[in-house]
């Protein structure tokens, strides 16, 4: 089943069909259940029927939104890519082999676009790009219950100048988005899972590309017992899992641009650039 957040509230989409869940059963509440899926079934009975689906809103509420890095090969060879200014740029292939995955703080809710709403560029950098990521709805119990789509917004410049800058080449108003909504299921994404990146400019194509989950060199399963060590998430939370699409060097997002991120099962996230 998929879940999207509205003005109204939670809304359920069950065999084609939309329900309105009652205004106490939130995201906080969804988050915080031992079974968020038993939840959900159990509310949909009395939950009345909707015509059509509200604007979506980013489906989150209090949840702090995390990240990792370096979990496809290909990021491993941007960051290397773009660090060369930074002198030794083994640092990045010894992330992406060694046990301990990288994971950072990315936002907070009120940082996060919606579908439909603009990201930003910082104003003090001239190589930004998107990172379209699968992202892990996960319990307050450290137990992955959905999925979603996230932009992890990112100044690839400001990064590769010096790697102690990652906060602010990733951390800034409207540097991530998420939706459109949550897909909550008990079982696993297929292993060949796309996820497929479309910038469009001008009414044109300016890049495309996609890749597999299957590609990713960690498990879920690992990236949240590392980020549940020692880090309590009483509301749950949201981890982006990396990317492994990577526009070519020369290439830089532009206000005006448009953003479309597909991952079949869960839907588009589409997203103007500020």
């Amino acid at each position: 089943m998929k879940v999207f957040l509205a003005a109204g509230g939670l809304i359920v989409e069950t065999a084609g069909k939309f329900h309105a869940l009652p205004p106490a059963l939130d995201l906080d509440r969804l988050f915080s259940d031992d079974d968020p899926g038993a939840l959900l079934r159990a509310a949909l009975p009395a939950a009345p029927h909707l015509a059509s689906l509200p604007p979506a809103r980013a489906p989150l509420q209090s949840q702090e939104v995390w990240a990792a890095g370096v979990t496809y090969l290909n990021s491993r060879s941007a960051r290397m890519a773009e660090s060369k200014a930074a002198g030794d740029r083994s640092f990045y292939d010894r992330v992406y082999s060694a046990d301990r995955p990288e994971l950072f703080f990315k936002s907070t809710a009120h940082r996060v676009a919606s579908p439909g709403e603009p990201v930003r560029l910082r104003r003090d950098s001239r190589w930004n790009v998107p990172e379209p990521e699968l992202t892990l709805a996960i319990s307050a119990h450290g137990r992955i219950f959905g999925y979603t789509i996230g932009n992890d917004m990112s100044s690839r410049d400001i990064e590769g100048e010096n790697p102690l800058y990652l906060p602010q080449a990733k951390v800034y108003d409207r540097s991530a988005a998420l939706g459109p909504c949550l897909l909550i299921t008990d079982a696993p994404l297929a292993p060949n899972t796309e996820i497929i990146l479309e910038i469009r400019r001008g009414g044109a194509t300016a890049f495309n590309g996609q890749i597999t989950i299957n590609q990713i060199k960690r498990t879920f399963a690992e990236l949240v017992e590392f980020l549940f060590r020692d880090n309590a998430f009483p509301r749950g939370c949201l981890l982006m899992t990396g990317t492994g699409i990577v526009p070519p060097d020369g290439f830089t997002l532009q206000s005006g641009d448009e953003i479309a991120i597909t991952i079949p099962p869960i839907g588009t996230l589409l997203n103007p650039v500020a």
